[in-house]
């Protein structure tokens, strides 16, 4: 499987005993993995840091200030638990609006057998493509190629053809939310080795292979957004998100109880169950109430009317998740198979849930790959961050079709994809 980042160096290749760093920056927290290879294509965790995310709204920065805080606080962490200091690391994107679309480019190759040479002169042809230019390339991923009109073929190279075309998978998200990102880890005193869409990273962590190459859809629930992607035939082939996560679920409790944002998400993780449940009429829970600090003036409620409140929103999510899969054209080649996860999918009664209105098969998806990860840390809440490491042993480990570099000046990403080529080639 082949796939790119952006980033402000080219991804290099580490030697065994030496270090990646992972950096998830979502709604609801923030989290460092600091990881040591220990040989080709297997690492292992040394060091964790994790902090309750500030400044960050449906994963954007929202306050710079109080974003850079908690992701030097959560790095620091984990290079105190590393015992080393890290230069650069690999950051999820979870907002950004991703676009996603799939695009075809053909070259002609006269006869002569296929190399990695005419491979990239296909995808240098892309540069001609009309793409906005106020968007940053995140992913160019090759899905299949062709060979003189002949599709399904998973590598050209060795063939002998006229023509050689290559379908991409391209993820784009907004410029500004990307390059507020990436100040903001500069502030941090780090840079960034490359950007990774957070449903691609929790797929690498949490699907098994079979599941990859027959079609699944994973949805990966954070605080403030739910991500989709889309992996067929061993590689994610859509995504797209929707801007309501766990954070919205715990803004209504806590307006529907009139209780403390802090109390809402208590109640929610104690209590809370996407599904009801007949004994919940009878279950009696304190609800403090905003304003009031005697214990005493508590409010008392069936469980029930907490259920009531977190189903609608979490079928509402699992709609628009239906809706845009639906719209996308690839909930047939997606198969039956849903893998949840993410800190918002913990709740009881989720995966039922999600089988009801999407009428598919569902699991729940944690960190599959990673060695030395603790059991607190090894849950659906960290597959992203997890899952960025796994993209770092690939990317590592492969020689990427295309590897273009996020500048600061230029003419859009296609512009700059074009001086990479022309400057490595």
């Amino acid at each position: 499987m082949a796939f790119t980042v952006t980033g402000r160096s080219k991804p290099k290749r580490v030697a065994r005993g030496g270090t990646i760093a992972a950096l998830d920056v979502g709604s609801s927290k923030v989290v460092c993995f600091i990881a040591r290879v220990e040989e080709p294509g297997s690492i292992r965790v040394v060091g964790i840091g994790h902090q309750v995310s500030r400044g960050v709204r449906a994963g954007a920065i929202v306050d710079m200030e109080a974003a850079e805080t908690a992701i030097g606080t959560a790095v620091h962490a984990a290079e105190t638990m590393a015992g080393e200091q890290i230069r650069e690391v690999l950051v999820g994107l979870s907002g950004g609006q991703p676009e996603s679309q799939t695009l075809t480019v053909e070259t002609g190759i006269s006869g002569s057998e296929i190399t990695d040479h005419d491979l990239r002169r296909a995808l240098a042809h892309a540069r001609n493509l009309n793409v906005s230019a106020d968007a940053e390339l995140i992913h160019s991923i090759p899905v299949g190629y062709t060979v003189d009109g002949s599709s399904g073929i998973r590598d050209p190279r060795g063939m002998v053809g006229e023509r050689l075309g290559v379908r991409l998978h391209v993820v784009t998200a907004a410029a500004g939310p990307v390059r507020n990102l990436n100040s903001c880890v500069g502030r941090c005193h780090l840079g960034v080795e490359g950007f990774v869409m957070s449903p691609f990273a929790a797929g690498l962590s949490c699907l098994v292979e079979d599941e990859m190459d027959l079609g699944v859809t994973l949805i990966d629930m954070g605080g403030g957004t739910t991500s989709i992607s889309v992996f067929f035939d061993g590689k994610m082939v859509w995504t797209d998100s929707v801007p309501i996560g766990g954070s919205h679920v715990t803004s209504d409790i806590a307006r529907g109880l009139t209780t403390p944002l802090a109390h809402a998400e208590r109640l929610k993780t104690l209590y809370g169950s996407a599904l009801p449940a007949p004994s919940d009429e009878r279950e009696i829970i304190d609800v403090p109430q905003i304003g009031e600090e005697d214990r005493a003036q508590a409010h008392h409620v069936p469980k029930s009317l907490l259920v009531g409140i977190i189903q609608p929103r979490l079928e509402e999510v699992f709609e628009f998740v239906r809706g845009r899969l639906d719209a996308s054209g690839f909930a047939k080649l997606a198969g039956r198979r849903v893998v949840l996860t993410g800190g918002a999918s913990q709740l009881p009664g989720m995966r039922e849930l999600a089988q009801q209105v999407l009428d598919k098969q569902v699991r729940l998806g944690r960190p599959l790959r990673i060695g030395g990860l603790a059991e607190s840390v090894g849950g659906p809440a960290f597959s992203a961050a997890a899952g960025l490491l796994a993209y770092a042993v690939q990317q590592h480990a492969e020689a990427p079709a295309l590897a273009p570099l996020m500048e600061a000046s230029g003419s859009g990403w296609l512009g700059r994809m074009g001086n990479w080529l022309r400057d490595n080639l």
